[in-house]
């Protein structure tokens, strides 16, 4: 055995012998309790990331625990390989998006087997190859059928320039991204997933059969859902169209959940795209100038919130239901015509948003709810004025003095008996557009004929293949210009057709990838007996960012895959580990341009306090200073990221492993510290040097034997074995709740123990030793696979259970944890003189006696006869002179 740690010889070793015998390919098998662990599937972007590491470091060390446990384990991978990212690069680079995609699978692929995964690679998936999508087609063409999708028209963000529709985070102060042309909003069809009908369902589930999943992202998918009980109801008007027709039957819809504080409405507004506005713009100029502008930017409720508040007067009114009292109309731009009905109440008195709006234009404010004990202040917004808890109607005729309850039933019973309104349940969460206009996505397998319309594919003319050569050039989708693709016939009357252009937004191919890893190799159904075996999934692994749209379209998808009678679950998965980031530090300084230029540590010149802390830091190439920006995420933009290659290749997989799960728990953020990097490295190499101090000694072979047939330890191995197994007690305890970085700990603990043992030549020492350290490397092993491998084979564990990759997982030995003696504080005159060791059941008078006649005692003691003698039980005595 070498007497240094090559980590490099090492690793290669151990994977060249992992592929050679095929250790990780996992089949079904009844006989086993199964357990499915899967981290959420990379972007192949080009190169791993430290979050890559962590998140599958973690996947690896269940997995590896759990197949030492006797489990049948799946542990798979894919790619979720289409997407913008791609078509931006082909736009940069020139290249096919898809020869970029296979590239960087390809190079990423690489350096996770780098890593020593214990992934099944014979279950490897990408997106984009259409034995993948022909399935999201498939389903896609059952939902039509089902009527759970369905087409219509859609307001998109058009680049003039580009061609091309655009995401609204590619839309930056109402301009396109790449071009900086201004964007429009432009009406075009697009196909929906009637997500909405199953908004019960995912809502009750939350809340009743995900016990495995973080409160946090739990609350995250309630607020998204977004249940609310309250009123919809009409404002009536005589406004009428060119025609003389009233828009609307004269009735403008509103939703609200304070129907209690209906009595202080004293405006009303609409969203920019509502026929009210409209029909008002036509004889305002100024008005279709303000609406244009409100269509410019993003549309979702997120870029809202942060846009300023603004609106315009209409000139028309709306009929209060309850009074008849004209109210103002206005359009806002905060009102979204896709979220209810496209218009609002304002309440200002009791709503902050409401409040500021009405201050900005100098709207009438009317308390009609009061919390006793608190004074309305007109200029400025308190809490209180929504609390709909403690307030009492005022103010508000026939429907004063009422709580909150009592007031809404009473106005939604008035408005009933109007024939105007109703109490009613609404959702936040609105059906899922997936139709993207743009080129690398799974085709929509729809042909338009001019006779029959938009005609679904026939299923066995499936998958809908993608063109691979295109090279998008930023003139809109280069699917408009192949005519190799759009050319076919209709399904329906043989005639010339074009097939739809439009693909799949990516959040499908991610929303049931996991259950084709199941069984990824069959070409005659979406999903078969493998997923009937693994699903659903035990564990899923990711991050926070996905909590809300992937989980919540991967929950939606499998209802409907269930409902179609392709699965038998309800939900996907069981529990749900969000792991944290890894952070580092950032350091940049803005340009002459008013560009931020940031900068990479080793070109620096830092000052840190004694608590490490940075005080200042300087350019290495030009001594000016730069501004220290904190943790963040690592990035390449930020040049703070690490390349877990470098770090590979300089200290292991091992140490990058041992690093990520011992610097913080799963769960929380990890700051990135090249001085504790160091030190996972140098314990590793002593773990190295304990085996090959043991390998010399020749003490390991038959220890199993010898540990059954010993029948007696010396004072000092009892100890070590006792500290041994008392770790061993806690590490499992803790590899069951995934509290990783105390597994390590543990570890570092039993060397400690191991390499601080003097009783060496007690009767059982060598073999304490031996089962000492093949405990450590089996509780090692899940964490760093490479180094326990290879010590398990060169001390020749292998004989005694087999190879560390299905050895059994170490038991803990209760007679080891028996303490036959307890030292305990001796105290004389209650200062403290040494200890005293007495049997773990000593009596009181016992511990008096042994204390009295310790050497400690003799030697303090003077000679003195004892007064008193104090015993604390398991911790002190005292002997009193």
């Amino acid at each position: 055995m070498q007497e240094k740690y090559n980590h490099l010889e090492v690793e290669r070793d151990a994977q060249a012998h992992w592929t050679a015998r095929d250790a990780y390919r996992v089949v079904e098998d009844a006989r086993r309790k199964k357990f499915y662990a899967c981290s959420m599937l990379p972007y192949p972007s080009g190169k791993l990331h430290m979050g890559h590491v962590r998140n599958y470091t973690i996947n690896d060390m269940l997995t590896r625990y759990l197949r030492m446990n006797g489990y049948n384990v799946l542990m798979p991978m894919g790619w979720d390989a289409f997407g913008l990212p791609a078509e931006n690069a082909a736009l940069k680079n020139g290249v096919p998006p898809a020869k970029w995609t296979y590239e960087n699978i390809a190079y990423m692929k690489g350096q996770m087997q780098a890593m020593g995964l214990a992934i099944d690679w014979s279950r490897e998936v990408a997106t984009c190859d259409p034995d993948y999508y022909k399935w999201n087609q498939w389903l896609f063409l059952k939902m039509l059928e089902k009527g759970i999708a369905y087409r219509k028209t859609q307001v998109v963000n058009w680049d003039p320039v580009d061609q091309t529709v655009l995401a609204n985070e590619q839309v930056i102060d109402g301009k396109g991204w790449r071009t900086g042309a201004v964007v429009e909003k432009r009406e075009i069809p697009g196909y929906y997933l009637k997500i909405t009908d199953y908004a019960g369902e995912l809502l009750d589930h939350v809340q009743h059969k995900l016990p495995g999943w973080p409160e946090r992202v739990k609350l995250m998918q309630e607020n998204w859902i977004g249940k609310s009980e309250g009123v919809r109801f009409a404002f009536t008007h005589d406004i009428r169209d060119a025609e003389g027709r009233l828009i609307g039957d004269g009735r403008m819809y509103v939703f609200t959940t304070r129907a209690d504080t209906i009595m202080g409405v004293t405006f009303c507004a609409v969203a920019p795209e509502h026929p009210l506005a409209t029909h008002a713009a036509r004889s305002n100029p100024k008005l279709a100038a303000f609406i244009e502008e409100c269509k410019r930017g993003g549309t979702t409720e997120a870029e809202l919130a942060l846009r300023e508040k603004e609106g315009l007067p209409t000139g028309l009114a709306v009929f209060h239901p309850l009074t008849g009292e004209p109210i103002d109309l206005w359009v806002g731009n905060y009102v979204l015509m896709g979220y209810g009905d496209g218009a609002v109440m304002g309440v200002p008195g009791h709503d902050e948003r409401d409040f500021a709006f009405a201050l900005k234009y100098n709207l009438p404010i009317l308390e009609v709810v009061h919390v006793d004990g608190e004074t309305y202040d007109y200029h400025r917004w308190q809490e209180w004025y929504a609390d709909k808890e403690r307030g009492i109607t005022i103010n508000s005729d026939n429907f004063s003095g009422y709580n909150y309850q009592q007031a809404v039933d009473a106005v939604a019973h008035a408005l009933e008996q109007k024939g105007l309104g109703e109490k009613k349940v609404t959702w936040r969460l609105r059906d899922w557009g997936i139709s993207r206009q743009r080129y690398w996505g799974t085709p929509i397998p729809i042909i338009h004929c001019e006779q029959h319309g938009a005609v679904p594919v026939p299923e066995k003319d499936l998958p809908v293949v993608l063109p691979q050569d295109c090279v998008p050039d930023g003139s809109g989708n280069p699917l408009n210009k192949r005519e190799d693709f759009l050319a076919c016939s209709c399904p329906v009357c043989g005639k010339p057709a074009r097939r739809e252009t439009d693909t799949m937004d990516t959040f499908v191919d991610s929303s049931w990838y996991f259950m084709r890893y199941c069984d990824p190799k069959n070409d005659r159904a979406m999903v078969g007996e493998g997923t009937q075996y693994w699903m659903p999934m035990d564990q899923y692994i990711g991050g926070i960012e996905h909590a809300i749209l992937h989980l919540l379209y991967a929950r939606f998808w499998t209802k409907v895959m269930r409902d179609l009678g392709l699965v038998k679950i309800d939900e996907p998965f069981t529990r749900l580990l969000t792991q944290g980031m890894v952070l580092n530090e950032a350091f940049s300084r803005t340009g002459d341009k008013a560009g931020r230029q940031y900068y990479w540590a080793h070109d620096l010149d830092i000052v840190r306090d004694e608590h490490a802390r940075v005080v200042s830091a300087t350019a290495k190439a030009d001594g000016k200073p730069v501004v220290y920006e904190g943790w963040t995420t690592m990035s390449k933009s930020k040049n703070n990221g690490v390349d877990p290659q470098d770090l590979i290749e300089k200290y292991g997989a091992d140490t990058a492993r041992l690093y990520t799960m011992f610097t913080a728990p799963p769960e929380a953020t990890l700051e990135w510290n090249d001085a504790a990097l160091e030190g996972s490295y140098r314990f590793l190499r002593r773990v190295w040097q304990c085996g090959h101090r043991l390998a010399g000694a020749a003490s390991v072979a038959g220890y199993v034997q010898r540990l059954g047939a010993a029948g007696h330890f010396g004072k000092q191995t009892k100890a070590l074995r006792r500290e041994v197994h008392t770790v061993l007690k806690q590490v499992d305890y803790d590899y069951v709740r995934m509290q990783y970085n105390t597994v390590v700990s543990g570890a570092m603990k039993i060397l400690n123990a191991l390499e601080d043992f003097k009783g060496a030549g007690e009767q059982g020492a060598d073999t304490a030793v031996a089962e000492g350290f093949g405990i450590l490397l089996r509780v090692l092993y899940p964490v760093t696979p490479h180094v326990t491998h290879a010590l398990w084979e060169e001390l020749d564990y292998i004989g005694s259970h087999g190879e560390l990759l299905d050895a059994p997982w170490p038991k803990v030995d209760d007679g080891a944890l028996v303490q036959e003696e307890v030292e305990l504080v001796l105290q004389v005159n209650g200062k403290h003189r040494g200890s005293v060791s007495v049997p773990a059941g000593a009596s009181k008078e016992e511990i008096e006696r042994l204390a009295v006649a310790s050497e400690a005692f003799a030697k303090f003691g003077g000679g003195a006869t004892p007064r008193k003698v104090i015993v604390v039980p398991g911790r002190l005595v005292n002997v009193v002179v």
